[in-house]
């Protein structure tokens, strides 16, 4: 899927008040922001427009302050911090609608910028309260959605505004929306998708319509317990989702009559307990003992993942393969992480744990698309419509 339309470069915005939708959404530590990674995300949308004499109205949530002002969810150490990325003051309004961001809004020079307080100060946000879309459509001229972490929400500042002004993608949501889409609808054979983490019913949608298009599905992390479960094996004191029992059961079931070949870990790495202490022992099969918990796919399942990654053409990687955030149960995701960066084929990376694992070793510049999105990530994959996106393309 590309845009063919509402693409942010066909905007006409000299002098004009552009509404910018951010995901702005960073975690602060002491009143500072801790990891400035959507922030950066954010700034060739953002410098772009100033380039082009916009006057820039940037909007965002931060947290769940559940339509109330509180100071912890403030936006302010985002817009300074913001204001020392681009070199320029930004401004921050004291409310999301009203007199004064309104006036703030109009007294914007061309190639100034402002932000405005955290949209989920507002209840109407998260209800796409036309009233609330209303009073942001009136700041503006043009609106431009480029926060691709929260388009798979129906809000006033994402879908409602979009459907009052002329609309369009910002830079970092069209290339989430093509990358991605690209994956699914036009991939280099072969096509080699790799998940993990904790809940196969978190990845259900991914996998059921993977097997239909996909060459090879490596499952790793605590997804593969489920699986095993409903092969009638083993598990000890590994973390097993129940309700992701019939949901594996049936994946294996459709892979069986598919192309796709779906694969297991073959052997595992195992815990006492999940903490940095603990004995470590490693186990050449998968029937987990009693008292031992699976924390890692051992080294076999890792060279042999990496291997399928080395000679993809496509690969699409989402979800550790087992507790990487203790090191001795790190080295699966690490061998996963580093074929993934040293793969030839097109890569692409998706989920906070998966790009916080290629931060941690140091090859988020080594992968062809990391994405910044989780939940909408997970939906564009699974074939979704997206409230945001779609919003766009009808505007």
């Amino acid at each position: 899927m590309a845009f063919d339309r509402a693409r942010l470069r066909d905007a006409d915005v000299g002098g004009r008040t552009v509404l910018v939708r951010a995901d702005l959404n960073v975690p602060l530590d002491d009143g500072t922001v801790g990891d400035d990674t959507r922030i950066r995300a954010a700034l060739p949308t953002i410098q772009d427009l100033i380039s082009r004499d916009a006057r820039v109205v940037v909007c965002s949530h931060l947290g769940r302050p559940g339509g109330t002002p509180a100071a912890e969810f403030s936006l302010r150490p985002v817009a300074d911090h913001l204001s020392r990325l681009l070199g320029t003051e930004v401004g921050l309004a004291p409310e999301v609608v009203g007199e004064r961001a309104s006036e703030m809004a109009a007294s914007l020079d061309p190639g100034q910028v402002m932000l405005l307080e955290n949209t989920r100060f507002e209840p109407g946000e998260t209800e796409n309260d036309p009233e609330l879309s209303r009073g942001l459509a009136e700041i503006a001229d043009l609106f431009v959605n480029d926060a691709f972490g929260t388009a798979h929400r129906a809000h006033a500042s994402t879908a409602g505004v979009a459907a009052l002004l002329p609309a369009y993608a910002g830079l970092l949501l069209e290339c989430e929306v093509t990358n991605l889409s690209a994956v699914a609808e036009s991939p280099d054979r072969p096509l080699v998708v790799v998940l993990g983490g904790a809940k196969v019913s978190d990845k259900i949608g991914v996998i059921d319509r993977f097997i239909e298009l996909a060459d090879q599905i490596l499952i790793g992390g605590a997804m593969c317990f489920p699986f095993f479960r409903a092969r009638g094996l083993p598990t000890g004191d590994s973390l097993v989702e129940e309700d992701g029992i019939p949901l594996a059961a049936g994946a294996m079931e459709k892979a069986s009559g598919s192309g796709c070949e779906l694969c297991l870990p073959v052997d595992l790495a195992l815990g006492r307990e999940f903490d940095p202490a603990t004995e470590k022992r490693e186990l050449g099969g998968v029937e987990v003992p009693e008292g031992w918990m699976g924390l890692d796919v051992g080294p076999r399942t890792a060279a042999d993942y990496a291997a399928r990654v080395g000679a993809a053409g496509t690969v699409l990687w989402n979800g550790p393969m087992g507790a990487f955030e203790l090191e001795q149960f790190a080295d699966g995701t690490r061998t996963v992480a580093e074929a993934v960066a040293a793969a030839p084929g097109f890569t692409v990376v998706g989920g906070g744990d998966s790009v916080a694992a290629l931060a941690r070793f140091g090859l988020t510049g080594r992968v062809d698309w990391v994405s910044t999105g989780g939940g909408a990530s997970l939906e564009l994959l699974e074939g979704r419509p997206l409230p945001g996106v779609e919003a766009l393309e009808a505007a």
